[in-house]
């Protein structure tokens, strides 16, 4: 059985430095300023992490270059990107969630913002981007 964890939402934004300060002041968040640049995602994220155990952590995405995948989204106006599960088998629930019509669109790719742990891409039917992030 596949352990899951939710584990962050993300949010697309056009820079994290004029962003993060919000999200503290809005959410009452903690931000230690670190900026991550992942070149295979062809984004920067940066984490505010909530400061009770039984909630979840904001990312803060901002699109690295004129490719990144994000670019898009952040034109139509950025905001509410997705949701980030960690589970227990990534390969396990890659099928199961093709078997539940969900849609891979991007293959597993180490990610450096999670010290390389793998992470899979999946679109769900009501059009719900999920990150999902092994353990």
């Amino acid at each position: 059985m596949i352990q899951r964890r939710f584990h962050h939402v993300g949010y697309v934004v056009s820079s994290i430095v004029d962003a993060a300060p919000q999200f503290q002041k809005s959410l009452g968040l903690d931000w230690d300023g670190e900026i991550v640049h992942d070149p295979l995602q062809m984004v920067r994220v940066s984490f505010l992490p909530a400061n009770v155990t039984t909630q979840t952590t904001i990312e803060l995405v901002e699109p690295a270059g004129p490719r990144s995948p994000v670019n898009k989204f952040l034109g139509a106006g950025g905001g509410l990107h997705h949701v980030c599960y960690e589970v227990s088998d990534l390969a396990a629930q890659i099928e199961e969630s093709k078997a539940a019509g969900d849609t891979l669109v991007r293959v597993p790719m180490p990610a450096k913002a999670f010290g390389g742990r793998k992470i899979a891409w999946f679109i769900s039917p009501a059009k719900l981007l999920i990150e999902f992030l092994e353990a």
